[in-house]
Parts: structure tokens; sequence; C-alpha cells
């Protein structure tokens, strides 16, 4: 895959000294910029990949492999993509996302790890208690969470998107019940409930003294400013909402390829940096639910681009794709196994691994293996050396950056 023309360590490192020199960010927001900047370049070492067809050398610098690196995300997601493709199947698969209101969002955003995962806790704990509930599937179920922060214009938008095979198994385990052909589960029973647990769980965090308020959200630490806050939210309409189901497990799969390891933005919605800011490619949802154009740009000074970027930067150790009920980590092959069992499905079957001549599989070659083919003649390319970072290979090479 070509490198696109411009990408967000870039404008990192044209814009970061200057930002860095204007702002005080967190360890965390430290982290991502110098290893967003470094990646794939001389600071982080490489290794030297030959072609196995007509020898031709090439210098692959390494990957930082931060989780909100969007050079590293491609490969990320491949490498996810095959440790759970055989956890589908097959069955209708259903898509529901969960939306924080804007004001518990600012909320959000100064309590991360504690606002995150009350929102994983609360919509999980909604699905399961609704779908187990007779008047409805009356099963227990299973399904993945994904956890984004952004909207299309980088601004601050916590949501999580659920992915849920359409049924599940009965409360005695013997049989798999299917939910009806296109519908999965009441949306507004969802939303009523989900609006319910989270503002209960967030009440209890406040009188536990587990938030924290800075500048303009100073007064919430007071028990009746935070009451007053919360108050309009009881009556209001939470987001929750169903897409249509997939078309089939194939599906499912492309579009957890794109959705489990996104960021912010993708280099590829990059289109100028220049003296007047940073442009980029964006989606008005709400012009085009009025039918107006809505695939649009948008132009932002590169410290306001680089602002909305850094907030998306999560806690460390914080896990934002997580597994409930029927496909949590725990148990899940066993699991798995019984309803195919169950529903007469069969079991995938992984590819033989091949050996090259010196008996290695394709399970020895560096992680990073979504490498480009040859330049020259198009053939498999395969590790020679490696070398440290601040270092040169023994040999000298055509040097590229891999954008695997």
């Amino acid at each position: 895959m070509a490198r696109p023309a411009l990408e967000v360590a870039d404008i990192l490192n044209r814009h970061g000294e200057a930002y860095l020199a204007r702002h005080r960010l967190s360890r965390g927001q430290l982290k991502v910029m110098g290893a967003i900047r470094a990646c794939r370049t001389a600071a982080l070492g490489g290794h030297v990949m030959r072609c196995s067809d007509c020898d031709h050398p090439t210098i692959a610098y390494n990957s930082c492999r931060n989780r909100h690196c969007p050079r590293c995300q491609g490969a990320a997601a491949k490498d996810w993509l095959a440790q759970h493709q055989a956890d589908l199947l097959p069955v209708p698969y259903y898509h529901l996302v969960f939306t924080l209101p804007a004001p518990i969002a600012a909320v959000a955003y100064q309590n991360k790890a504690e606002v995150y995962g009350l929102l994983f806790r609360a919509a999980a704990e909604t699905l399961a208690t609704i779908a187990i509930d007779p008047r409805h599937l009356g099963v227990r179920i299973g399904f993945t969470s994904v956890l984004h922060t952004w909207g299309s214009a980088m601004t601050h938008h916590p949501h999580l998107h659920i992915i849920a095979p359409g049924g599940g198994l009965s409360p005695d385990g013997a049989r798999w019940i299917s939910c009806r052909p296109g519908f999965f589960l009441p949306v507004r029973v969802l939303s009523r409930l989900f609006r319910r647990l989270f503002l209960e769980g967030l009440s209890a965090l406040h009188a536990a003294g587990r938030l924290a308020f800075h500048g303009d959200l100073t007064d919430l630490a007071r028990p009746d400013a935070f009451a007053a806050l919360l108050a309009p939210l009881r009556r209001a309409d939470w987001v929750v909402y169903a897409k249509r189901p997939f078309g089939g497990p194939d599906a499912v799969l492309a579009y957890l390829a794109r959705y489990t390891h996104r960021v912010a933005i993708a280099n590829s919605r990059i289109i100028a940096m220049d003296r007047n800011g940073v442009t980029f490619r964006w989606k008005d949802y709400r012009a085009r639910s009025s039918g107006k154009t809505w695939r649009k740009t948008m132009t932002l000074t590169a410290p306001e681009f680089i602002r909305r970027f850094l907030l998306h930067v999560l806690p460390d150790g914080f896990h934002r794709i997580r597994h409930y009920g029927l496909l949590a980590s725990s148990r899940r092959a066993e699991t798995i196994a019984r309803i195919r069992q169950i529903i007469a499905a069969p079991i995938p079957v992984a590819a033989p691994q091949e050996h090259d001549a010196n008996g290695c599989t394709e399970a020895d070659e560096p992680r990073d293996d979504h490498r480009p083919p040859c330049p020259c003649c198009g053939g498999r390319m395969i590790l020679v050396e490696r070398f440290a970072p601040g270092t040169a290979p023994r040999t000298i090479v055509a040097v590229r950056i891999d954008t695997s």
C-alpha cells in the first residue's frame, strides 16, 4: 500500500515542538506523540528484508505499535481478526450503538477510566438484562463492545459500537434461540434501562469521591451542582440505536476490520497542511439526515488539529475492545464450540502452515508480516537481519519506509 501524501506524524513533526512549548500534556499524551513521531523511523531500529525470488534487499523501520498510531492499526486489526475469526457463528449479526449525552461527555473527558468503564458496564448490563427477559428473547447472549471517543471532526463524542449474534442460548444452555428476522432487541427499552443504569452508576462514583473536576467543571464536585447536572438527563432520550443486520459473517469481519482498531483520524483523510492549517475530509451526519451535502472538508489550525487528536488518548491499560456474556474471553472457545454443536455448524479449519527451506513457518516471522511484495518482481520478502535503534544494518541497501 502506498504511503499517504500526508500523515498525522508529519503534522506532529512539523508543529509538535511548538505545541509542547505552549501546552501541558499528560504523560499518556506525551507518550503517544513521541511514539507516532518515531514510528517507522531510524529511531526505532528496523530489519532488512530480502526477496526470496530475486534477492532484492530493502530496509523496513520498526513500528511503534502504539494503539493510537494511524500507521500501525491496519496490521493490528488483521492480527486481531485472525485470532477471532473462528469465533463467528453462522447466524445473523446485529450492530447497536450506545452514546453518552454531551453533558456527560464533558465529565467523561476529565474521568476517562471511570466513566468509559461505566459506559461499558452499563451497556453490557442493559443488553444482558433485556435479552434474558422472557418478554423479549429469554436467552443468554454474547457480544463484543468497541469504544470510540470521537466524531468525524475529531470532537469528543464517546460511544460504544456493539456487535452481537442474533440470538442466544436458552437459560438451561440446551437450545439456541434466534431473534425475529431483522429485529434484535427494542431500542426504546434498551435506551431507558441504559439511562437509568448509567446515571445510577455515575451518581455512585460521585458519592464515592472517584470523580475529579477541573476548570469549568470545578463546581460539579459539589453534590448539589452534580445533581442539578443530572436532573434533566433523567428525562431526556438517550441515543441507543440499532443498524440493519449484517449480510453474514463475512460482512461482520469486514466491519470489525474497519472499527476495532480505528483511531481518531486515518492518514488517508488528511488532504493538506499549509499556512492555513490542516485540511481533512469529514462526514456531517446532521446534513446527511436533512438531505444536504454531508461529505465535506474542514481546515483547522495545526494546534487545534493536534489538540483534537490528543483528546482521544486513552488511559494506560484501558481496554477499548471487550467481550461479554457467551463471548467472554475466559470460556469463549468452549462456549462457541457448544453453540456450533447445537446448531450443527461446521468447525472452521485453520489453513495449514507452509514451511520454507529452513523449516520455518510464517508464525516464525515478525508480527508485522503484513508486508508489501517485492517492488522488483512481486516476490515474497523474508527477514534477513535486525538492527537496534540508533544503529545501521550491516548491509547497505536502499531505504524504504514500511507502510504495511
